[in-house]
């Protein structure tokens, strides 16, 4: 019987061992630095691309272990501007850190010197990260998968701040978490958001994420990204369109899931092993699931 990946670490050892290799990408003229937790084992494992949020208090090392233990190579990497990263913090530069750094961890020499597997690839993204891990995939149609956690959406919120209290709100929360952050302020973010508008609206992706595997988790006790204006309304909008293997899940939890992190991770290997493992054997002509 193999071993549950929540609770039992992997038997038999195998070689190569497990290891965390630190790892750094340039983006902007920036280096940005990550963990690789990769499995024991020849490989290629699969890549799975864990993105935080804002400004990273969580930044979901459990969920990478977790994923190491099931046999996945997890990513978990900072953008310019935060935790000691050079540059500055935007909501325009995680989107560019994100793309940049996908690319990177398929090069060949990467990939290699890491036994990892380029085409069997997802990306996992918490809060701002669920946004960027959907506006990711939508621009790479290479990316086998997406799994969106508590996901803020900020063109869906651009359209509600012309109501000059909803604005001050905004401003003075993002505010309040700037500390491990750099160059940026509360006003010139909700401008970003504000200049952004629809474009960063996510409902608007369904088309170009209607041939992938996507999963949305949402979050029934959060105040950060409640479910009903930030999840609900994906979910109506990627199944009108549609977009085939769609999952959503709706946790009665906090916006960090502080107290179903088991199930969520359960719930995000459950998916990505069916998902990764079924796109491979389409691209490879076996025909749909």
């Amino acid at each position: 019987m193999a071993a549950d990946f929540l609770v039992s670490d992997p038997r038999p050892a195998l070689t190569p061992a497990a290891s965390t290799p630190v790892l750094r990408f340039t983006s902007g003229g920036e280096t940005l630095q990550g963990v690789l937790h990769l499995p024991a084992g020849p490989g290629p494992h699969p890549i799975a691309v864990v993105l935080h949020g804002f400004p990273g208090n969580e930044r979901n090392f459990d969920l990478a272990q977790a994923l190491r233990r099931a046999g996945y190579a997890a990513l978990v990497f900072h953008y310019r501007g935060s935790w000691g990263m050079g540059g500055t913090w935007s909501w325009g530069h995680v989107l560019e850190d994100a793309a940049r750094v996908t690319a990177e961890i398929r090069t060949d020499p990467v990939a290699r010197a890491h036994r990892l597997d380029p085409g069997r690839l997802a990306l996992i993204g918490h809060s701002t990260g669920g946004f960027a891990a959907l506006m990711t995939a939508a621009d790479d149609p290479t990316i086998g998968a997406v799994a969106s956690i508590s996901c803020f959406d900020f063109g869906a919120v651009a359209r509600t701040l012309s109501d000059p209290a909803v604005r001050r709100g905004y401003v003075e929360a993002f505010e309040d978490e700037l500390l491990p952050l750099r160059g940026t302020s509360g006003e010139t973010l909700v401008a970003e958001m504000e200049a952004a508008g629809d474009a960063w609206r996510l409902a608007e992706l369904a088309p170009r994420l209607a041939d992938r595997p996507v999963l949305l988790v949402g979050t029934s006790r959060d105040p950060v990204t409640p479910h009903e204006a930030h999840h609900e309304p994906l979910v109506k909008a990627y199944e009108a369109q549609p977009v085939p293997r769609l999952e959503h899940r709706v946790f009665p939890t906090d916006h960090a899931l502080s107290d179903h992190r088991l199930a969520l991770t359960r719930t995000v290997v459950d998916f990505l092993d069916r998902r990764l493992a079924a796109r491979e054997e389409e691209e490879k002509g076996d025909g749909p699931e």
